[in-house]
């Protein structure tokens, strides 16, 4: 099934990763920050930059509990951390959109109401949907009616969750459609990232692109991010800040620009030792074969007219010879010409 967005085509058959890194709002409703690091995300080589567009009082009563690491985020209520970051709205959205364009990386954001959804469809060339949003029906139906891919997160669902949430936004005519596994916990320790749910998610649904949201505290290495390119992951998404001591909810479990050139590189390693898929030999390898393997070898003089028998043959480098594979069609000939110990034997002896 074709899945493109903004002209680039993702697939399976493709040694690559569409790499979105989640601003969110690490931004801090600085709409010059915001600037930064849509130029920063773009330069260290991320191929979407993705934020979050909401209203604190569309998103969550005042009395949602908290979920998260509050020695990382103090806030005491979903609504209160909401509060901090809501003031970006349309004219703020607009610019950053368009700025994106200057540095050649995708705009996208997260829309978590019906009106922002609304006019993020006219900025940006996909739609991302939360985790927490799978099972809302009525906010899937309305932004599969755009008819644009849609990037779904599959944190904290069941099978037969996700299997409602495809059939609710095909039933709108719209099959361009990505499952990312990811972990609804935060920050997701290791123990729980449950890469092997990729391949899982793969097996099962064969048919769309299978990706990855992460919320793991990253390494040096970004060694989450690699396993799961390894397991197949076609989009990768992450959080994204500038400083990762920053306070707030998720600057600490974030990447940050160096963090994406590492992952980029490895990347760029991944693809060039993958190379093809049919086995044969190879250029790089025709010394080897000629110099690496066996030939048959005189073991010791073998007259002329002599009778040949095993006992009289060995193998060694290099193989310009006879290969050992044919000494049955050696033993029981008759030596052409004097063969002498340790010579290589060439079939012209026989």
């Amino acid at each position: 099934m074709k899945f493109e967005i903004n002209g680039r085509l993702i697939n399976n058959e493709i040694n690559d990763v569409y790499l979105i890194a989640e601003a969110g709002v690490n931004h801090g409703g600085n709409i010059e920050v915001a600037k930064e690091m849509i130029r920063e995300a773009a330069k260290a080589g991320a191929d979407a930059i993705k934020f979050q567009t909401y209203k604190a009082g569309k998103l969550a009563s005042k009395n949602s509990p908290a979920y998260w690491d509050q020695t990382k985020e103090k806030s005491n209520s979903q609504y209160e951390l909401f509060k901090k970051y809501d003031s970006f709205w349309i004219e703020e959205y607009q610019i950053l959109s368009e700025y994106c364009k200057e540095f050649n990386i995708d705009f996208m954001s997260t829309p978590f109401d019906s009106e922002s959804a609304d006019f993020l469809n006219e900025l940006m060339p996909a739609f991302k949907i939360a985790s927490a949003d799978l099972t809302n029906h009525p906010f899937l139906r309305q932004i599969a009616k755009y008819g644009k891919p849609i990037i779904l997160s599959t944190g904290a669902s069941t099978l037969g969750e996700i299997d409602e949430a495809i059939h609710i936004i095909e039933s709108e005519g719209n099959s361009q459609i990505a499952l990312l596994h990811c972990v609804l916990s935060y920050p997701t320790k290791d123990k729980d990232a449950h890469l092997n749910m990729i391949t899982h998610l793969k097996n099962v649904y064969p048919q769309y692109i299978i990706g990855y949201s992460d919320h793991t505290v990253p390494d040096k290495s970004i060694m989450t991010l690699n396993v799961a390119t390894f397991l197949g992951a076609k989009i990768i998404e992450k959080h994204f800040t500038l400083d990762k001591t920053l306070e707030g909810n998720d600057h600490y479990h974030a990447m940050d620009p160096a963090d994406i050139k590492i992952f980029k590189n490895n990347l760029k390693i991944y693809k060039e030792v993958l190379g093809q898929t049919y086995k044969e030999p190879l250029e790089a390898e025709k010394e080897a074969i000629k110099y690496a393997r066996r030939s048959l070898v005189a073991n010791t003089t073998i007259q002329k007219g002599t009778l040949i028998t095993e006992e009289m043959l060995t193998w060694k480098r290099p193989g310009i010879g006879i290969s050992p594979k044919d000494i049955d069609k050696v033993i029981g000939r008759n030596a052409r010409v004097d063969i002498h110990e340790d010579e290589i034997l060439m079939w012209d002896m026989l």
